[in-house]
């Protein structure tokens, strides 16, 4: 076990992965020669790959694909996503198709609050403590003029302050919570920035107002942050067709098809079992086109969960309906995105994926984003309720198979070929490549 280590980021790249190698590593010029190959051979983009976190000694890397024929409120998209999952874009680009001649996905913004907190303990009553938030409303709105002006401009800000009684849950527990908008930026700094300036002038103003001091009351700030939890800001999509449209599955009559396919996600609505993961299966895609534009995937994993939970039971974000004879699938789910701010000025295919979905506003992109999750939804259980999950995935994992087996191109040309209708697993692709040196 290495010693600990002081003053570990302040050594140059070489000098860490000396350090590595030594102590951790056994002076593996294998793993130096392994971090050097992924590096970028231009400096500038690796110096910008460097600066998004701390410690950085390489790059790693993940797939970059895309997915054309999505058609979302009528506009032609083509997708980008970034996932290891070999099954998520095949599965995505498929579902696209599939639904681009039958009118594509219909979506929009239902909401678009997100909230920051003040979270307070106060040993007083609620009605002094929003009496003394109203008295000083405009100078704790004030102090973040210089924040919010440039937000301003492009129509965001901040739209409330309310006073929350928690003190049934906690001993003189208070929360300030306080709606933004942040036009087409996530928002995370933002808020944040907000909230404390605003902390600072309450706590200042607190320590003067006359009825705290009378009373002996007094405003102990615990913390400010924004919340994850968006459940104000909120985006639906759909897609829809007549049962007699649902055509080409896998020889299954579009009745039975659509009858089975509203069953498993009826099953979804109550099972958690089955709800997390197909919850899961959304997220598949939507983490993907996360990534790809540089967008906190993992605060919307987080987000959507919580929402998901809302009913005091944990659910399907998804839902299937046949009315009439249409067949319809939607979802509704929370999304705190953004298209400028963060990485998405530096990191250049960020900036690459924006510009290739004609670089939408935030609201835009929570539409297309929620359409991707819905379509890559329809993928996974179309796959559960007719061939089965494996058989998709499999054959998308046959290449990786292969080239972990070190199998040539030949080989894999002949494989992808040899088990278009065979069983894929570990010990069938080595008989395979025993009888096919």
């Amino acid at each position: 076990m290495p010693k600990k280590i002081i003053g570990f980021s302040k050594l140059s790249r070489v000098e860490k992965i000396d350090w590595l190698t030594k102590n951790i590593l056994d002076n593996s010029n294998q793993v130096k020669l392994l971090l050097d190959n992924y590096l970028n051979s231009n400096n500038d983009i690796q110096t910008i790959h460097d600066s998004f976190s701390e410690n950085s000694i390489s790059n790693f890397y993940l797939p970059y694909s895309v997915s054309p024929n999505f058609l979302i409120n009528d506009k032609n998209y083509t997708i980008p996503l970034v996932t290891e999952e070999s099954s998520v874009v095949a599965a995505v680009s498929n579902s696209a198709k599939f639904w681009f001649n039958k009118g594509g996905f219909k979506s929009k913004v239902k909401s678009f609050i997100k909230r920051g907190y003040i979270y307070i303990s106060f040993n007083g009553k609620i009605d002094i403590l929003k009496d003394f938030i109203e008295k000083n409303r405009a100078d704790i709105l004030k102090s973040t003029y210089n924040i919010t002006k440039n937000m301003k401009k492009r129509g965001g800000g901040i739209s409330a302050i309310n006073v929350v009684d928690k003190t049934d849950d906690l001993k003189d527990y208070y929360q300030l919570s306080i709606d933004f908008n942040t036009s087409d930026s996530m928002g995370a700094n933002f808020i944040n920035s907000c909230l404390e300036a605003m902390s600072k002038k309450i706590e200042e103003l607190s320590r003067r107002y006359e009825p705290f001091i009378v009373n002996n009351f007094s405003i102990n700030i615990i913390m400010s942050i924004l919340s994850n939890f968006t459940p104000d800001c909120i985006v639906e999509a759909y897609a829809e067709c007549e049962i007699k449209d649902l055509i080409a599955i896998d020889d299954i009559d579009p009745n039975e098809f659509a009858n089975k396919m509203k069953y498993a996600f009826d099953i979804a609505k109550i099972d958690i079992n089955r709800a997390v993961t197909h919850n899961k299966g959304i997220m598949n895609g939507i983490d993907a086109i996360l990534i790809a534009t540089g967008n906190d995937f993992r605060a919307v994993e987080a987000n959507v969960h919580a929402y998901a939970s809302l009913n005091s039971k944990y659910e399907s974000l998804s839902q299937c309906t046949i009315l009439d004879n249409k067949f319809r699938l939607s979802i509704e789910i929370p999304l705190s995105v953004g298209t400028v701010g963060g990485i998405t000025d530096l990191h250049p295919l960020v900036k690459l994926s924006l510009k290739m979905l004609g670089n939408p506003s935030s609201r835009d992109f929570m539409c297309i984003v929620a359409s991707v999750g819905l379509a890559q939804n329809f993928a996974a259980v179309k796959s559960l309720i007719t061939s089965g999950i494996q058989k998709g995935h499999m054959r998308m994992h046959l290449i990786n198979l292969l080239i972990k087996k070190n199998a040539n191109e030949d080989q894999i040309k002949r494989a992808k070929k040899f088990f278009v209708d065979k069983e894929i697993n570990n010990y069938s692709v080595n008989e395979f490549l025993k009888l096919n040196p």
